[in-house]
Parts: C-alpha cells; sequence; structure tokens
C-alpha cells in the first residue's frame, strides 16, 4: 500500500498518464520522458518524505527513490497503465533537447533494462577470479566451466542483449534489431572469422572485413539505429497485408550485409580510436586522470552525466579486454561511504543517524543516492570531502595502472574484478590501497570538520541565563534548501537577510519562537515577527505569491499579537498554488542578521518539520 500510494501522488506530479512518454528506472532511479517538462511539479515530489531527490538531467525528469526502486515503479506501471508495449517516446518540439542531453538519454534507455543482471554477471566473474587466484577452482574443472558461462554469457552475446534494448529506445520491432545482433556473434560468422586468418571474405563480389563482434558495443547500436530507421521508411509505402513479414525481411537482407560491409567496421574503428584516444590521456599522466575521474565522478551523477561514460568503458572492455575506468570509479563510491558513516559518528540526531547508517550500507554495494542526496550533499563539507577522497583514492588507483577485467556497477566486489588472469598483483594491491585511503580521509575528516558544532549543555545554560533565545524553529514542515537555491534573487542574494528556506509539504505556517507579530501583508502570503530576544524574522510563503492578492491564504493572527512556539499563524491552499503553477519555495530570512555573527542550520535532514530546530543565531 505505500508503494501505491507513492507511486500515485509520483504520478500526480509528473502532470498525470498522459504527459508520460516513457519510463524505466535504474538502481536507484525513476527516469521519466515526458511529453511537457512543464506539467512536472519537482518541487512538490521534494516534498514528499519517500522521495530522496528529484533531478532534471540529459532530457530526463528522474525521480530518486532508493533501493526500492524497482517496486515503485512496478506500481507507478500499474497505476499508470504502463508496460513494455507502449509505443516508442513523442519526440519534444526542436530546441528543447540538446545533443549531449540526446545522447545521455540514449545510452540510459539502452543499457539501464539489463543494468542490474550486467552487474550480477560482473561480479560472479570477480569471484571465479578470485577463486582461481586463491587455488579453490581450476580452469580445467566443471564446476568452473558452468559458472564462468554463467558469468560470461551476456558479455559474448552482449550483441543480441543490446540489439532488442536499442530496437525499443530507437522504436523499432527489438526482435528484428536483436536477430541483427545474433547474425554478428553467430557461429557461422564467428568460425569464419577464425579461419580466415587475415584474408578477406566476400559478399556479392566486394571483400567483406572479418571481426570478432563477441562483446562489442558501439557496432550493435549504429546496426540497430540503422535498421529502426530504414523500418520506419518501409511501413510509409508497405501494404498492410504484407508489411508484417516483407518490412523484417528488407530490413534483414540490408542491415545485416551492410552492417558487415560498412557500419561493423567503421563502428569498430571509431571504438578502437576512442580506445586509444583514452590510454593516450591515461598513459600521459595516469594519477591526474584517476584522481580527475575520481574527484568529478559523483557530481556526473548528480547531473546523469555518467551515462557519456558507460559506453566508454565497455568500448575499452571489448576492445582492450581490460578498463580502468572502473576501478578509479571504487574510490569515488567509499568516498561518499566513508562521509556517510563520519556523520554516523559524529551525530547524535537519532533520525540523521539511521539515515546515514543505511546509506553507508547501500553505498557498500554500489548505491550512493541515498548518502549523497539524504546525508552528504544536505551539508556539503562530507560531500566535498567524499569527492576529495575519491580524487586521492583515484590518483593511488590511476598510478598503480588498476585495471577491471569485467564489468558491472563499482562496489565493494569490483576488487574482484580488478584480478587479473595471471592472480593477484600490486594493481590489486593498488586499488585496495585507493579505496582505504578515499574511505579513510572522507570518513576522518566529516568526523573533524563535516557537521556544524551543536551547541553544548553549558553554552545553552549560558545563553538562558543570559535571556538569549538563540534557536529558530522550522515554521514549516516540507524540504529545506539553502537560501541562494531560491529562485528569486531578492531573496537568494541575502539581500533582505541571511537564512535558508523550506519546500512546504503542507500549508500551515507556525510560530518558530515566543514573541509578537511585528508585521502582517494585507495578501497575507508573508509575515514579519520579532522574537522576545529581538531577532527580526521574516517568512514569505512561496514566490510572487503577492499577485494572487490574498487569494487560497488565510490568516490566524494579527499584528501586535503575542505569539508562543507552534501557534498557527498563516493557512494556505498548497495545491490551489501548485495547481497555478507558483513556486512554493518559502524563505524564512533574518532580517536584523548583520547584528550577529552569523545563522548556522540547525535541521539534522532536509526533511523537516514544524517545530524542529531550524536555525541557531550566533550573537
Amino acid at each position: 500500500m505505500k508503494y501505491e500510494e507513492l507511486a500515485g501522488d509520483i504520478l500526480r506530479h509528473v502532470g498525470g498518464r498522459d504527459n508520460i512518454s516513457s519510463l524505466i528506472h535504474c538502481a536507484t532511479r525513476l527516469r521519466f520522458k515526458l511529453r511537457d517538462d512543464g506539467k512536472a511539479d519537482a518541487e512538490g515530489l521534494k516534498a514528499n518524505p519517500d522521495v530522496i531527490m528529484v533531478v532534471e538531467s540529459g532530457g530526463q525528469f528522474q525521480v530518486v527513490i532508493g533501493n526500492h526502486v524497482h517496486e515503485v515503479w512496478l506500481a507507478l506501471c500499474q497505476a499508470a497503465g504502463l508496460s513494455d508495449d507502449a509505443p516508442p517516446p513523442a519526440k519534444k518540439p526542436e530546441g528543447k533537447s540538446g545533443l549531449l542531453a540526446s545522447f545521455i538519454d540514449m545510452v540510459s534507455g539502452i543499457f539501464t533494462p539489463f543494468l542490474g543482471v550486467l552487474a550480477a554477471c560482473g561480479i560472479l566473474k570477480g569471484l571465479l577470479a578470485l577463486g582461481q587466484a586463491s587455488g579453490w577452482l581450476d580452469e580445467s574443472s566443471g564446476t568452473w566451466k558452468i559458472l564462468f558461462a554463467a558469468g560470461d554469457a551476456l558479455f559474448y552475446f552482449l550483441p543480441l542483449v543490446l540489439g532488442y534494448t536499442a530496437g525499443k529506445k530507437f522504436g523499432g520491432n527489438p526482435f528484428l534489431t536483436m536477430v541483427i545482433g545474433g547474425a554478428l556473434v553467430h557461429p557461422t560468422m564467428v568460425d569464419a572469422f577464425r579461419a580466415a586468418d587475415g584474408a578477406a571474405e566476400t559478399f556479392l563480389g566486394i571483400p567483406v572485413v572479418l571481426i570478432n563482434y563477441a562483446s562489442s558495443v558501439i557496432p550493435t547500436i549504429c546496426a540497430a539505429g540503422f535498421c529502426c530507421w530504414l523500418e520506419r521508411q518501409c511501413d510509409k509505402f508497405m501494404p498492410s497485408a504484407v508489411k508484417n513479414f516483407f518490412t523484417p525481411l528488407i530490413c534483414l537482407a540490408v542491415t545485416v550485409p551492410l552492417t558487415f560491409l560498412v557500419i561493423g567496421p567503421l563502428a569498430t574503428g571509431l571504438g578502437e580510436l576512442l580506445a586509444a584516444g583514452f590510454r593516450v590521456v591515461y598513459r600521459f599522466a595516469p594519477w591526474l586522470a584517476g584522481g580527475i575521474l575520481g574527484g568529478l565522478w559523483q557530481v556526473c551523477v548528480i547531473f546523469g552525466l555518467h551515462w557519456g561514460l558507460i559506453p566508454l568503458m565497455m568500448n575499452n572492455m571489448a576492445v582492450n579486454g581490460h578498463d580502468p575506468m572502473l576501478a578509479i570509479l571504487l574510490p569515488a563510491i567509499f568516498g561518499q561511504v566513508g562521509a556517510a558513516l563520519g556523520v554516523f559518528i559524529k551525530t547524535r540526531e537519532q533520525r540523521l543517524k539511521a539515515l546515514s547508517g543505511s546509506a553507508a550500507i547501500a553505498g557498500v554495494f554500489g548505491i550512493t543516492e541515498p548518502a549523497v542526496y539524504g546525508v552528504t550533499l544536505p551539508y556539503r563539507r562530507p560531500f566535498i570531502f567524499g569527492c576529495l577522497g575519491g580524487a586521492l583514492g583515484g590518483a593511488i588507483v590511476g598510478l598503480s595502472q588498476s585495471q577491471a577485467y569485467s564489468f558491472g556497477l563499482a562496489s565493494i566486489f569490483t576488487l574482484t574484478q580488478t584480478i587479473p588472469a595471471s592472480g593477484v598483483d600490486a594493481t590489486v594491491w593498488g586499488a585496495i590501497a585507493g579505496v582505504g585511503v578515499s574511505f579513510l580521509f572522507a570518513c576522518l575528516m566529516t568526523m573533524i570538520a563535516g557537521l556544524p558544532a551543536v551547541p553544548t549543555a553549558s553554552s545553552a545554560a549560558t545563553a538562558a541565563a543570559k535571556h538569549d533565545d538563540n534557536t529558530l524553529l522550522a515554521p514549516l514542515s516540507g524540504v529545506a534548501i539553502p537560501l541562494e537555491a531560491v529562485p528569486d534573487a531578492t531573496f537568494a542574494s541575502g539581500l533582505m537577510g541571511a537564512g535558508a528556506a523550506i519546500i512546504p509539504s503542507e500549508g500551515k505556517v507556525v510560530a518558530p519562537f515566543s514573541g509578537e507579530i511585528a508585521s502582517l501583508f494585507s495578501t497575507r502570503h508573508a509575515i514579519g515577527l520579532l522574537s522576545d530576544s529581538g531577532i527580526e524574522l521574516l517568512i514569505h510563503v512561496g514566490i510572487d505569491t503577492v499577485k494572487l492578492n490574498g487569494e487560497h491564504f488565510t490568516a490566524h493572527v494579527r499584528e501586535g499579537d503575542r505569539v508562543q512556539p507552534g501557534d498557527l499563524l498563516i493557512a494556505f491552499d498548497r495545491e490551489a498554488l501548485l495547481s497555478k503553477g507558483f513556486d512554493l519555495s518559502t524563505p524564512i530570512m533574518v532580517s536584523n542578521s548583520d547584528e550577529y555573527r552569523g545563522l548556522e542550520h540547525r535541521y539534522s535532514s532536509p526533511h523537516v518539520r514544524a517545530g524542529d530546530p531550524f536555525l541557531y543565531i550566533n550573537r
């Protein structure tokens, strides 16, 4: 029932079923392609406590759910009536999607459906390498052969799987493109490649350059893209009575020979060129390449840009038999794990402790979104320490020339995938050292300087003795954001005072301290308060809501009224404001902040409740 309720809320906030062109999910995110991005309410979704974050990147509307994303996806598909047979996404108007966004969307759409299986196969191959290196398994044993077949099958027959998912992504018949992928690894062609020994075969008298396409990536995607284009052209003039078999016939008869003659060699050459280019950069300064990739990987994940590197990693694996990039990602992962563990050890707030503990465990297995969005990024410094740890560890991994010999999600199991066929060597120990340095650096630095200091009992007693009430409680429930993230330059610049903002999850504003109502706008969208200790506070509900002239707002106090913490000040119709397109980011600003030494955040998580400690005034 919880998943059904969450699915229903997500469906409402993305603009309903009619606004969804396609929906897939990866390890932690729902990835929407929407017909009209303007109908989606990202801020409203962020206010849902079961949503970690909403990211609009790569032409996709991404909702970060966490480890139970598959269950939410199933509930959402059922609620919206979506299925694998849904029509291909409608193209957006020109100018709404750039080249980079289109590329990232294409790559994620092709690889996401089988990413979990891909990771499982990579882990299995890594464990086999560990068993072989330790002497537990031998290549000649039946046990090793059966398990190796299970782990290697997806990689060897990757053109079939890519043919299917690429066909779906390009809007063609996925079984037709899967057959084309199968032709590339058909035993007849594999045997011809092995027997040719440099000699060329011919097709209708035209020489054919034979290439081993097992585990290939780029040739299959290019062939699938051409086939889907040809299929659409054939459907335009083919009579409906015969097109169900004549269109596939034409596509196969044209695309397969063309792939062996032109598309395959060109795409393979492109792949080899990319691999060679990366090798040049990597050989020039491996420690620098490792440091940059390890430090910036999580930033790329936040914006969805990491998908652009997936084909390069898999291409390196297909061309070279190994890839250094996957090994370098390990410190980037464990930097955030270490930062989350540092928060877990340091904090005394029970909700944050529970959240950071579970996020650290998930991060060990390669799922870092709960740690990043729920723990490290909201506090900034833990995220920065995690990235710095990733850079240090990445430099060590790069310097040690560590490689991954099978592909998968970067996780603790990836260490087994760095073991070469010859057994454990210095490169493996370099990967372990890089991970350890990244983890320990981020954890220790977060414990030392990652969280704002909490006033001690003695300092609180001193403040009380001076009759100072320096803690401001949250006046609304919702998601806390930095003041500079508010989409209004007047508030974001701090011109009206320092503070923070809340995206409300319910339509109530309550008193954050004991004091009186200093001012109440006639439009009832904003209110000024004066605390008993002299703090001047302005609460402004939403952006540009003054235009409503008081509609949907109800004041429960008047100027001069005395209030106590928790007293209801203003009620507003949140859903009505959202339906009219208003941004509900609510700045909470200390108007006389220049009289104090500074403000500190006191919320332990981005999800705050009215009445929780929110801001602290340093006098």
